[in-house]
């Protein structure tokens, strides 16, 4: 079948930024589903030669598709209606099923035919261009962009994300011609603002790229032009003998902002290198847009780079101009510095009372001293100062009212910690101002100070017990909390930082710090189940099934880190030989004794044994009894199952040669204590009949 590429691009006002990516993704893929419909069935066989690439900068979204075929083919659609012997009446009249069946299909009676005894409408359709269906294909998924907040522009009614200029559509070598979001399709696209503010007519659709590139200044490619300014940044880096640090996010801002990307570096003075990094880097990054550089110690450099969307006939009158501009937000930036310095972290815990955390939740203030209450029990329960918790607790959120925080929202904590060490804290107490919000995000370091552990985790428990308990939990995608981050946090922490806490008791303080919750009631196991729910998405990164994980929360052990011990031991049972028939086994007996109300309490009457079997198996639990119960109590859950494996032959032989279920109530009784008593020996590290 013959084929054709085709451009699609659109020219608009810059696009916001933070956006253009996701945009473009989108556009992509709707547009590919649009075509996909047309295309019908058949679909993924014509499209088996095509090549689709995504084009997104400041004034365009474009998308080419190489080797699309010209047509739709062929096609016929075959409905089956009802059976042909209710189809007409002995006098060879319709039925009235049959007469509705032909008004659904739009057609009449006599154009129905039966197929293996039922009547059907064959539907036939011929083959037709793709080049008209395209319009509708494009126009589909421009309104399924992903646009939060639609405008319009002049006297017109029509929205978008931004006032649309121009419009491509070519097919081949034709033009599709068509009219979208108010603009006319035609075949010229427009060059670089400033480096070739003009029209440039495309002849064919697989000119796009180099020639918008080459004669417009314009690198239309947004992961061409996102490496071209890393490579650059790198290198000026390079030139000032230190190294770059590029901040994804940034980057992928300043890739959308420029068309002809161009990187320039300037230089800031020394005396503003007194000010704590972060919010010198703060400044540049969020409001000017630089990337900032590091000397081979790590320390920052007196030094920015700029990408400048146009190649400067006098570059050093563009830095020098940055240069100026920079100044003031470093400056800005030291004066709140000393300033702030002025006024302890001490004496800014009475402002706590001015700010409400949550009007059911009340102030900081009072969630400063719950997170005190907390962190007490937490350093009581690890061994650790207990006074220094308390203060790291108390001061945790006293930087929120600084000015510095106030102007780089970013920055609390970090400068919390600043503070601290100015105002003669304890270092400890000075970490745990920054590290009560880490882990920040997935796979971010972890606190290490004994104070800032415990105000990380009391901080968090706080928050989701609060929540829960004014009846306010997540629901579907809304999060407002993120309590689900704050639970993984804690999580993590515990698990990471080789803590022996138990999560229920701490969960049980922190909701009673609160006083007063609507939903008090049971609460400890509401939080406890969402919380410990976090860990399945984590085994499942890391591999592990998920019939693992729910082995293990069927025991629900209230401490995270033996959580994690017993799933990493269930996961190395996994691979013995004798999981397989134990984990059978063990459903076997679950079964047996649900039927019978549940586990079966009592010692084995050694009297009431009578056959080989259940001997050998009671022996050998009475054995093995004694010798696991030290692993137990020790934590070594690896070792007891594999203990346990041992129990395969025995516990074959059972159920080959014995009947539970024996007429003689004394013995059948006995039977079931056995088997109650092999099911606990398992269940105290987990419940492998969950296995599969």
């Amino acid at each position: 079948m013959a084929t054709q590429d085709f451009l699609f691009e659109l020219g608009t006002e810059e696009l916001p930024p933070k956006a253009l990516k996701n945009l473009s993704k989108a556009l992509e893929a709707d547009a590919l589903a649009g075509i996909k419909d047309v295309l019908g069935k058949d679909a993924a066989a014509l499209l088996k030669d095509s090549t689709i690439k995504s084009y997104a900068a400041p004034r365009r979204l474009a998308l080419l598709i190489e080797n699309l075929v010209t047509e739709v083919p062929a096609s016929e659609f075959l409905m089956q209606g009802p059976p042909s012997r209710i189809a007409y009446d002995g006098e060879g009249n319709p039925s009235k099923a049959l007469e509705g069946f032909a008004r659904k299909c739009g057609t009449d009676v006599s154009s129905l035919e039966e197929i293996d005894g039922k009547m059907c409408f064959r539907q036939q359709t011929e083959a037709k261009p793709l080049q008209h269906e395209l319009a509708s294909v494009m126009q589909n998924a421009l309104n399924k962009l992903p646009v939060p907040k639609r405008m319009r522009w002049g006297a017109s009614r029509i929205e978008f994300v931004r006032p649309v200029q121009w419009l491509v559509m070519i097919f081949g070598d034709e033009v599709i011609d068509c009219e979208m979001l108010g603009v006319k399709s035609g075949r010229k696209t427009r060059g670089h603002r400033f480096h070739y503010n003009n029209q440039i007519e495309l002849m064919t659709a697989a000119e796009y790229a180099d020639t918008l590139k080459e004669t417009g200044k314009v690198v239309a490619d947004y992961d061409s032009r996102l490496e071209d300014i890393r490579a650059q940044v790198i290198k000026e880096g390079e030139k000032l003998g230190g190294v770059a640090q590029i901040d994804e996010d940034l980057l992928h801002e300043v890739t959308a902002l420029n068309e002809w990307p161009v990187a320039l570096t300037g230089r800031f003075e020394e005396r503003f290198l007194d000010v704590p990094a972060q919010a010198l880097i703060s400044s540049m990054k969020e409001h000017q847009k630089y990337f900032h550089h590091e000397d081979k110690d790590g320390n920052l450099m007196p030094n920015f780079t700029t990408i400048c969307n146009i190649v400067s006939k006098d570059p050093q009158q563009v830095i020098e101009g940055n240069e100026k501009v920079i100044r003031p937000r470093l400056s800005d930036a030291a004066f709140f510095f000393e300033t702030d310095k002025k006024k302890s972290l001490e004496s800014r815990i009475d402002d706590l009372k001015t700010i409400v955390f949550q009007k059911d939740l009340g102030t900081l203030h009072a969630k400063a001293e719950r997170i005190a209450t907390i962190a007490q029990r937490i350093a009581t329960d690890l061994g650790n100062n207990t006074e220094q918790a308390a203060r790291a607790a108390m001061l945790a959120k006293t930087d929120l009212m600084s000015d510095m925080v106030y102007e780089f929202t970013d920055l609390q904590g970090l400068m919390g910690y600043h503070y601290a060490l100015h105002d003669g804290e304890d270092n400890d107490v000075a970490l745990a101002m920054n590290e009560q919000y880490m882990p920040r995000f997935a796979g971010d370091e972890l606190p290490e100070s004994a104070a800032g552990i415990a105000v990380a985790i009391a901080d968090r428990l706080d928050t989701l017990t609060g929540l829960f308990g004014i009846n306010q939990p997540p629901t579907g995608s809304k999060d407002p909390f993120a309590l689900r981050r704050a639970a993984l946090g804690v999580l993590r922490i515990m698990v990471e930082r080789n803590l022996d806490l138990d999560l229920r008791e701490l969960i049980a303080v922190a909701a009673d710090s609160h006083g007063d919750l609507p939903a008090r009631d049971g609460l400890e196991d509401k939080v406890l189940d969402f919380m410990l729910d976090r860990f399945r998405a984590w085994y499942e990164d890391e591999g592990i099934s998920v019939d693992v994980f729910l082995a293990v929360l069927a025991v629900k052990p209230t401490k995270p880190l033996d959580f994690d011990t017993r799933v990493k031991a269930v996961n190395h049972f996994r691979s013995l030989t004798e999981a397989e028939a134990l984990a059978a086994a063990n459903k076997r007996v679950s079964n047996i004794l649900n039927k019978q109300g549940g586990a079966v309490s009592g010692s084995v009457d050694n009297d009431l044994l009578q056959d080989d079997a259940e001997k050998v198996l009671a022996t050998e639990l009475a054995v093995l009894s004694e010798r696991i119960q030290p692993l137990f109590d020790t934590g070594d859950y690896q070792a007891a199952l594999e203990v346990l494996a041992g129990l395969r032959g025995s516990v074959d032989r059972f159920f080959d040669e014995v009947m539970v279920m024996a007429d003689d109530e004394a013995v059948r009784n006995n039977r079931l204590v056995l088997l109650s008593n092999l099911r606990s020996l398992f269940l105290g590290v987990a419940d492998i009949s969950v296995l599969s």
